[in-house]
């Protein structure tokens, strides 16, 4: 009779053993020793110098991976280029879907928006995404389940560095040079909401959009120039922000200049030479500032030592490393037995976090997946970035 319990009790376990691997077997992208992270993102065209985040994300898997991976799975990332253009990203997309477990650093406010439906449909959870976050913000719940998003709104940043502007540095006429797509029309919106807040302190005087195809910039200058405003707010990719700063320099042309968090990397100053000094820029709240804050600087150092292709563009790097610290971070909540489903629960039990002590603390939950929403003004300032203020938190969009 003992020997009959025991070969039930033996059966049994064994039963669980085989469904656990059987499972196991089951999920795309995992097998018992490794990950697989898709990454599409503008390894060329004018967003390229955006694209070091897939860099720096992978010099953090590579980190992650030296020291044995998590649960024994060393984490396996596909890059793929897709040249800012939301119908290769899509196509880079479906190209990875058979193979991978998870989707991070979706690059683009216009990649964004092709790809919003592209998680719920396949059932691969999208872990943090670089665009306009109300793109998934109005997006039925159900589809966005599985979509885990830190990254400052667009809108919200533009009103709090036109503010910032006008309360700190005087801003009185300010104008607007914007890439004519949702990412720039957010930071437009925000620029007239800010303007709006101040009382009549300070107005819009001119609104300048530009194409991503555009490279000759003399009109746009010269209407920049025309307005008249003391002060230009900028929400364009690298290579358009300094064609237009050189370009303005050429007409003697020279207000104060504010620009997005896309611009906040020191590279500029190699792109834009001697017109990027004195640039304010916003500084995003899923990340840290090397050359400023020390955690930063450690962090940059781990990644220098698996990729050295970052050095001189720290920034964006250790952008893309934050976002890989996200998802090693619930797949640790996770636990071993790894699925979609468990991967949602892990990054659900994140609450006022930091990742590697960066940037501001960041919450997730059933009932909201956008993670932190905050900005701080920074300035570039010999060569560098250098912080100005704490970061100000706004509220999560979804």
């Amino acid at each position: 009779m003992r020997k009959t319990f025991l070969s039930i009790g033996f059966l049994v376990a064994l039963i669980f053993t085989i469904a656990s691997i059987s499972s196991a077997a089951d999920v795309r992208g995992v097998t018992d020793t490794e990950i697989v992270v898709g990454w599409t993102t503008p390894l060329s065209g004018p967003a390229a110098l955006w694209g070091v985040t897939g860099l720096g994300g992978k010099a953090w898997a590579d980190h992650i991976n030296a020291q044995g991976g998590i649960y024994g799975r060393k984490i396996k990332v596909i890059l793929k280029d897709d040249g800012y253009n939301p119908a290769r990203a899509l196509a880079n997309l479906q190209e990875m879907k058979d193979d991978v477990f998870v989707i991070a650093g979706l690059l683009g406010t216009a990649v964004c928006n092709a790809a919003k439906d592209f998680p719920a449909d396949n059932n691969i959870p999208l872990i943090t995404a670089y665009g306009d976050i109300r793109i998934f913000a109005r997006q039925p719940k159900n589809k966005i389940r599985n979509v885990f998003v830190t990254y400052p709104d667009y809108e919200d940043e533009a009103q709090y560095l036109t503010a910032w502007a006008v309360k700190n540095r005087g801003a009185q006429k300010v104008v607007v040079f914007y890439q004519n797509d949702d990412y720039g029309k957010m930071g437009l919106e925000g620029v007239k909401k800010g303007l709006a807040a101040t009382g009549g302190k300070a107005k819009l005087v001119g609104a300048v959009p530009y194409e991503v195809t555009e490279r000759a910039l003399s009109t746009h200058a010269l209407k920049l120039k025309e307005s008249g405003a003391d002060t230009l707010v900028m929400y364009a990719d690298p290579t358009h922000a300094a064609i237009i700063t050189m370009t303005m320099a050429k007409v003697g042309y020279q207000p104060m200049v504010l620009a997005s968090f896309p611009l906040a990397d020191a590279i500029m100053y190699k792109i834009a030479g001697p017109t990027w000094e004195g640039t304010y820029v916003g500084l995003p709240g899923n990340s840290g500032l090397p050359g400023t804050d020390p955690d930063a600087d450690r962090v940059v150092d781990i990644l220098l030592k698996y990729d050295p292709k970052i050095k001189g563009k720290e920034f964006l790097a250790l952008f893309g490393a934050t976002s890989m610290m996200h998802l090693a971070e619930g797949l640790k909540n996770a636990g071993p037995n790894l699925t979609p489903e468990t991967l949602v629960a892990g990054m659900e039990k994140i609450k006022e976090w930091k990742a590697e002590n960066l940037g501001a603390r960041v919450t997730y939950g059933p009932d909201r997946h956008h993670g932190n929403n905050a900005s701080r003004v920074g300035q570039a300032k010999g060569g560098k970035i250098i912080g100005l203020e704490p970061f100000t938190v706004f509220q999560p969009r979804f």
